[in-house]
């Protein structure tokens, strides 16, 4: 009797960063790898990654290219794609050492005395929040700054500015929540996490975010599986953002009934 073959198991392609812990790496070591294989799970999928640097142009060549269905860790309501329901809100983060500087504020005094460090993006005018905040305050002389694509033949460039931290060459980092949460947990001295205050700094400049995932604007059908999944899995995505220290905003103002 002559066997008809399997049927070939259905492939989600992700496009994703090879070098870019916490969120993710060639090994599958990241939070949105393990993001990435919860959806694929439950849409009865493979994963099969395209790997690209997460810098300029990413989406157009990665995305937008056909490369991929799905980018995870994106912005919520990002223009020019079609995003997912958000499954987590963070913000930046001021990280310091434990006996360091006290810092609760942008506003604080303190900021105009310490060494800080923030992460750049570009000589353009497209910097990260913190580093517009603190240049709309007057304080530029004593910050460092830190490229974000940093040297990419060292792993998990952006974060070198942790690294800083922990051996006294700043005092204070002001960086993404995620980022700052799994490192920090990672040194070999006490490092303490909070949130930047105010979470919007002016109209056009949010210290908080609600992260989605992406697909194309015209995939509709692919965008409620992805949703559909995430909201079946709502505590294993929870497990796995504790897992990696993930500093979460959203869970607080649901408890303060602040969120729908």
């Amino acid at each position: 009797m002559l066997l008809v073959g399997a049927v070939q198991a259905r492939e989600l392609r992700v496009c994703a960063d090879p070098n870019n812990l916490p969120f993710s790496n060639e090994a599958g070591e990241g939070f949105e790898n393990k993001l990435a294989s919860l959806i694929a799970e439950e849409l009865g999928a493979e994963v099969r990654y395209t790997w690209w640097a997460q810098r300029r142009g990413f989406l157009r060549n990665t995305l937008k290219a056909e490369a991929c269905d799905l980018v995870t860790g994106l912005p919520a309501n990002l223009e020019g794609v079609r995003t997912t329901a958000p499954y987590y809100r963070s913000s930046y983060v001021f990280v310091t050492r434990t006996g360091g500087p006290e810092v609760q504020s942008l506003n604080d005094p303190v900021l105009r005395q310490a060494k800080i460090g923030v992460h750049l993006i570009g000589d353009d005018g497209s910097n990260t929040p913190p580093a517009h905040a603190l240049s709309r305050r007057g304080i530029i002389e004593n910050v460092r700054g830190y490229m974000i694509y940093g040297d990419y033949n060292d792993p998990n460039p952006p974060a070198r500015i942790i690294e800083s931290l922990a051996k006294g060459e700043i005092d204070v980092a002001i960086v993404w929540g995620p980022l700052a949460g799994y490192f920090a947990q990672r040194e070999g001295v006490p490092l303490k996490v909070t949130p930047v205050r105010p979470i919007f700094d002016g109209p056009q400049l949010p210290m908080v975010f609600d992260i989605s995932m992406a697909v194309r604007k015209e995939d509709e059908a692919m965008r409620q599986e992805v949703d559909a999944a995430l909201a079946r899995r709502r505590g294993d995505v929870d497990a796995i953002l504790a897992a990696f220290g993930v500093p979460r905003l959203d869970n607080n103002l649901k408890r303060a009934g602040r969120v729908p």
